[in-house]
Formats: structure tokens, C-alpha cells, sequence
């Protein structure tokens, strides 16, 4: 026969909703918490080129630095294709500091 556990699943609700009020009021609680960035944003084309153009590379030189081909900067930069979110947030890092692109 197998042994029960009782488990106090209250009990532990009503600690972890005292643990999340404490914490919104700014009170020092032990929990751990996760902030994620929010997904980055679409950029425009013209954007994208004066990232491009600000690390003085040429399409194909700015798609090794991504990772990406260079139909795929070439289609960015014309607005047929969008960046999907992982070149998205190479894209934003790269807007931000340009020359990070060229670090080894």
C-alpha cells in the first residue's frame, strides 16, 4: 500500500501571495525573479541600412557580422523581408553600439 502525503497546498498559496504583496510593496522578500526585455521592435529599412552604413560595411561584410546572408540584409534594406527576432535584437545592440559588431 502506498504512504499518503498530506500536502498543505493553502498553506502554501497564502505564503506566496504574502511573499508577492510584500515584494510589490517594496519590502525585502527572498524570491527569486526573472525580468525578460521585451522582444525587440520592427525596424525600418532605412534604419537597418545606417547600422549597416555607421560600421562601414558593405552588405555581405554586415551579413557575416549577423550571422545571415547577404540576400537577407539585401532584402532588409529594400523592405521585402523583415529581421526575424534574433537578428532583431542583433540589429538593436548593434543601433546602440555599432563598433561591438567588429570586436572579435
Amino acid at each position: 500500500m502506498t504512504k499518503r502525503i498530506k500536502v498543505k497546498v493553502f498553506d502554501d498559496l497564502r505564503e506566496a501571495l504574502a511573499d508577492a504583496k510584500a515584494y510589490e510593496r517594496g519590502e525585502a522578500v527572498d524570491l527569486r525573479v526573472a525580468k525578460f526585455p521585451e522582444p525587440p521592435k520592427p525596424m525600418r529599412p532605412e534604419e537597418i541600412r545606417q547600422i549597416r552604413e555607421s560600421v562601414h560595411a558593405s552588405q555581405a561584410a554586415f551579413a557575416r557580422f549577423l550571422c545571415v546572408s547577404p540576400k537577407a540584409v539585401q532584402s532588409w534594406e529594400q523592405g521585402s523581408r523583415r529581421p526575424q527576432t534574433t537578428a532583431l535584437r542583433l540589429l538593436m545592440i548593434a543601433k546602440k553600439n555599432p563598433r561591438i559588431l567588429l570586436q572579435t
